[in-house]
């Protein structure tokens, strides 16, 4: 699908978004290593199979990295448009695409400003991305306007947990030396209270640890779960 087709008026008024946005090739080079060893390792292609299992329609996933979604996608989902600001993540993503079996567009763009009309999927995916984005209420509400009245958000994210001693660890990291040294991302966000903030009503969550054996790690505090973009048909996001 042509990009034009899918940019939104909302968007282009903002401003054009740089295809480069994002930038971090050292980061995204280690990213891609380390996310395709954990598909096994981790037990990471087992919790994407489970958060994508049932989905439909059109679906937008928000920060799609390099693609390794796209393989446990249902076929009953009849296009996927996968949003990455990251060029060297953005170039795996597509070579993804062309080896999924439903059909997958690559698009650059950032969470913030999605180049797509309003109310225009039936679901989103949002993975491992909330911890990285700029503004997470203004990007979540990006989510809400493209999704059409009643469309599902599925999410698999990590965030703050571990108690006391942790999350003093999680905070202190991301006010320091974690953000620059790992794309933009940070420990201690709460997606589930983040997503309730940006008017969706959270479904079923289930909070669980990565990896599930071994140390216990700032980043392994992780929630998956479903969340609805709640209003009637037609009303404005």
């Amino acid at each position: 699908m042509p990009l034009r087709s899918l940019r939104s008026p909302r968007s282009s008024r903002s401003g054009t978004v740089p295809r480069d946005a994002v930038h971090h090739p050292l980061f995204a080079r280690c990213y891609a290593r380390i996310s395709t060893a954990a598909e096994t390792r981790a037990g990471m292609g087992g919790v994407r199979e489970r958060l994508l299992a049932g989905l439909s329609g059109r679906v937008i996933e928000i920060g799609a990295g390099n693609g390794l979604n796209f393989a446990h996608y249902p076929g009953t989902v009849a296009e996927v448009v996968a949003i990455e600001p990251e060029r060297v993540l953005r170039k795996s993503a597509v070579e993804a695409a062309l080896r999924a079996e439903v059909p997958v567009d690559v698009v650059p763009g950032v969470a913030e400003a999605l180049p797509v009309k309003s109310e225009a999927f039936d679901a989103a995916v949002l993975s491992l991305v909330l911890c990285s984005v700029r503004d997470v209420p203004r990007a979540l509400g990006e989510v809400r306007r493209v999704l059409r009245p009643g469309g599902e958000v599925r999410f698999f994210e990590h965030g703050r947990g571990g108690g006391r001693v942790m999350g003093v660890t999680q905070r202190a990291l991301d006010r320091t030396v974690w953000p620059a040294l790992n794309g933009g991302c940070h420990l201690s966000r709460d997606p589930v209270a983040a997503l309730r903030d940006a008017g969706f009503e959270v479904g079923p969550y289930r909070r669980t640890l990565m990896p599930q054996k071994g140390p216990r790690l700032p980043t392994s505090y992780c929630v998956t779960g479903v969340a609805w973009r709640p209003g009637a048909a037609g009303e404005a996001g």
